[in-house]
């Protein structure tokens, strides 16, 4: 989801939107990570003929991963970064294809209702870029849209947003099934914790935890929160893991009003982002606070709700959707961000060895982009590449 800090001024510039028409040379290359941005690499990769490994210490849609738990919300709405639009216009694309590739179901349309208070700017912005991609926009009056979702209460919402394209996909199963699709392809998978050492050019060898290794070609390191441990000289604190509390909650027996099929899902964009998903594939009413948390270790973290953002949520609930003000707490889980200091993702290659990418900073909207920038990633290591420069390293070091 995005965050205030996601609405900034930037200049963009073009990514790779399709596949181009090449096929790999033979070559390995190990992608370290089964999680969103790690699984759509290695399946692109071994799409095109490279030979892949994939590392991953505890299994692609673990729920130590940012890319764990039962789903994430797709939309093409990110104000004025035209780069991200233009990634989730081709995720969406994407996530289809595998859909109709694989025949099995990832990606809700539900479509996705924003609430605004006293300042669009976030939502005409977005519209105008989302148009532009292919992505419709609608802007319905509050009488219209107390007319079409009864069950929410708009008090304070002076504005509103209804991407008709939008709606939520299957994490932990779609990790594991692009996994499952790389492996089907030709590509090695372990269960093991890598261990680089920081390079001091070409890297040959990974070493994992417990002794052994692997020899490569090329290395994408694409492991979410633990990106700055693995590389604390490089990357360290420009990634940096946020404690994030998601609840569900039930609808009363019998009550399809706060199912997929009668509401989207639905973002409220006032004093603080709270974004939900309506039937949540079965788990309950989804809520959750995008507002960063404080710093969070994803390896012993102690995941465990607090009766603080509980009672937060529940207060929510009663304010907006106060049909569920009494509703019984299903459920609820903490998971992580893995923010970079201004929301972008991180896609380089090491500055000290050409053959190392480094993938991250999904931020909490990385999830829905995984066909898209594995797609550009696989292009970018079997090309030689260069990235966009939004998403290289050196931005930081220009501030």
């Amino acid at each position: 989801m995005p965050t205030r800090r996601t609405v900034l001024k930037l200049a963009t510039a073009p990514f790779l939107l399709g596949a181009p028409a090449f096929h790999a040379q033979p070559r390995h290359v190990v992608v370290v990570g089964a999680g969103a941005f790690g699984s759509w690499t290695a399946l692109w990769l071994a799409r095109r003929g490279a030979r892949v490994t994939i590392v991953d210490a505890w299994g692609p849609g673990n729920m130590r991963s940012s890319s764990g738990g039962e789903t994430r919300v797709i939309r093409g709405s990110y104000g004025d970064r035209a780069i991200y639009t233009r990634m989730a216009a081709r995720a969406l694309r994407l996530w289809r294809e595998y859909e109709q590739e694989s025949a099995r179901r990832f990606f809700v349309r539900t479509g996705a209702l924003w609430m605004f208070g006293t300042d669009d700017t976030f939502a005409t912005t977005s519209a105008r870029l989302m148009a532009a991609e292919g992505l419709p926009a609608e802007r319905p009056t509050l009488e219209e849209a107390r007319q079409r979702w009864p069950q929410i209460d708009f008090t304070g919402v002076t504005s509103l947003m209804f991407e008709q394209e939008a709606g939520y996909l299957l994490a932990r199963q779609s990790c594991a099934h692009v996994v499952d699709r790389a492996k089907a392809l030709g590509a090695d998978y372990r269960v093991a914790s890598a261990r680089p050492a920081e390079p001091g050019g070409t890297m040959t060898r990974l070493a994992l935890e417990g002794g052994g290794s692997i020899e490569a070609d090329a290395f994408v390191f694409a492991c979410g929160p633990w990106l700055g441990r693995l590389f604390p000289g490089v990357v360290g604190a420009r990634v940096r893991a946020t404690r994030q509390e998601t609840f569900y909650f039930g609808a009363p027996q019998g009550d399809t009003r706060f199912g997929e099929d009668q509401l989207p899902v639905w973002v409220d964009y006032g004093e603080r982002l709270v974004y939900g998903v309506p039937g949540n594939a079965h788990r309950g009413f989804k809520i959750a606070d995008d507002t960063p948390g404080p710093p969070f270790d994803p390896t012993d973290g102690d995941r465990a709700t607090t009766p603080a953002q509980i009672d937060a949520a529940r207060a929510f609930l009663r304010r907006r959707f106060p049909a569920l003000a009494d509703a019984p707490m299903l459920g609820g889980e903490v998971c992580q961000y893995e923010n970079s200091p201004d929301s972008h993702f991180i896609v380089d290659r090491h500055p000290a060895a050409e053959n190392v990418w480094l993938v991250g900073g999904g931020s909490g909207h990385g999830f829905k982009m995984g066909p898209a920038l594995g797609e550009m990633v696989a292009t970018l290591v079997l090309t030689d590449g260069t990235p966009d420069p939004q998403l290289r390293l050196a931005r930081f070091d220009r501030k």
